[in-house]
């Protein structure tokens, strides 16, 4: 991609009421556009960093054996009037609206209720399960005060995953693979050094949910880490009797601001009894189907690389997310320019992701334009470079030169 090309320009500043650090370099790089408190709307190079996040989600749960759907935004009151949860007292979150005839519907705000209720059609036999569904959809929660940037907002996309199983066992099975795809996921975004699993209340279905949790100043939660054994506990749920359960000692935690960017849980039957989702099983008796839930926030993810990772130049993106792995300048004489063209044409042609700075810019600008940007590695084609290019990585002072072959096979 050619800057003179790109829909969007870097900005010098950011909105003057965005507080938020994630929101903030996000919108002056160009990644996103502030609609509104607590709705952002991704631009180019900021959707191609979101999407990236989604495929590598994708990978894992596809791994795991889920099932991709795409569920509605809008929602039918009836199974929500089954669980108990249409009423805004139980539910405060709730965007609701009237179709033209009256008729109340809301905005998903998740979709354990409209999944179940689907699943009846397709559920009957002990035969038809276990069933791993997840989607990658767009929820609304009309939050009373939206922060952080995209770490907490009221329009986001989520993945949500259910699980519908025929017992306790078999969930707990598939409730560890998830949690494993998730260690996973956060490792390849390049935040599983500072994620942890998190023990938290796992209210009336089990002793315990699991919250992942990245160690954040800009995070909202607590947690208290145990570095030794790589797990946390949520303040929420610290005490002795959770200590000595996960054998854990009080003088080895640390305390810790976190940000949320995982949950998994299980839900037992309650969802199944209450919608009347159950199966035959092999000896002919009528069972609730066991379920679990497990969500990630990749645009929350997203802003959690962002708080970890930028510096005071700018962003700062891991490899596999990143919306481009070069950013190439071409500065100085014409005969550079050139250069740089023919370096742009070999990277692209090789397959290599590019973002090319071919705008008639100062030098100073475009230098500071790729610090703002935050691609992996810096490459400049310049009348000092003669026939080679500086190769520098963004996270790295050090640079060193490299021809285009050597560039193409990564030597």
């Amino acid at each position: 991609m050619k800057m003179s090309e790109l829909a969007t320009k870097t900005l010098h500043q950011a909105p003057a009421d965005e507080t938020a650090k994630n929101a903030q370099l996000l919108i002056k790089a160009g990644y996103i556009n502030k609609e509104m408190a607590g709705v952002y709307s991704f631009l180019p190079l900021g959707l191609i960093v979101l999407n990236n996040i989604m495929a590598i989600i994708r990978e894992e749960m596809n791994a795991i054996g889920g099932q991709e759907v795409l569920l509605s935004g809008l929602q039918n009151p009836a199974p929500w009037q089954a669980s108990g949860r249409w009423d805004d007292t139980v539910v405060d979150i709730w965007f609701k609206t009237k179709l033209k005839g009256g008729q109340e519907i809301g905005l998903g705000n998740t979709h354990e209720e409209a999944l179940t209720s689907a699943m009846i059609n397709h559920i009957q036999s002990y035969k038809d399960l276990p069933v791993y569904v997840y989607q990658l959809q767009t929820k609304f929660r009309n939050e009373l005060r939206a922060k952080s940037g995209l770490m907490r907002t009221r329009e986001f996309i989520m993945k949500d995953l259910y699980s519908f199983c025929r017992s306790e066992e078999e969930h707990e099975k598939f409730y560890q693979h998830c949690q494993d795809a998730y260690t996973k996921i956060f490792k390849r975004v390049g935040l599983g050094e500072q994620t942890y699993l998190t023990f938290a209340s796992g209210g009336s279905f089990s002793k315990f949910s699991h919250e992942f949790q990245t160690v954040c100043e800009a995070g909202e939660d607590t947690i208290y880490v145990s570095r030794e054994h790589g797990l946390a506990v949520n303040a929420e749920v610290m005490n002795n009797e959770v200590l000595a359960e996960l054998k854990l000692d009080r003088g080895e935690l640390e305390e810790a601001k976190a940000a949320e960017v995982g949950n998994i849980f299980s839900l037992g039957t309650k969802y199944s009894d209450a919608i009347g989702l159950r199966f035959s099983d092999e000896h002919g008796h009528t069972q609730p189907v066991v379920m679990g839930s497990y969500g990630i926030g990749p645009a929350r993810v997203m802003a959690v690389i962002t708080e970890l990772m930028a510096d005071e130049h700018g962003l700062v993106w891991p490899e596999a997310v990143a919306p481009y792995k070069y950013h190439l300048i071409g500065l100085g004489s014409a005969e550079a320019v050139v250069q740089a063209e023919e370096v742009y044409r070999g990277l692209s042609q090789a397959g290599q992701g590019v973002l090319f700075d071919d705008r008639d810019e100062r030098a100073g600008t475009k230098l500071a334009d790729a610090d703002l940007i935050g691609l992996p590695v810096r490459l400049v084609v310049s009348d000092k470079t003669k026939q080679q290019i500086e190769y520098k990585k963004r996270s790295s002072p050090q640079t060193h030169l490299l021809n285009l072959n050597q560039l193409i096979k990564g030597e």
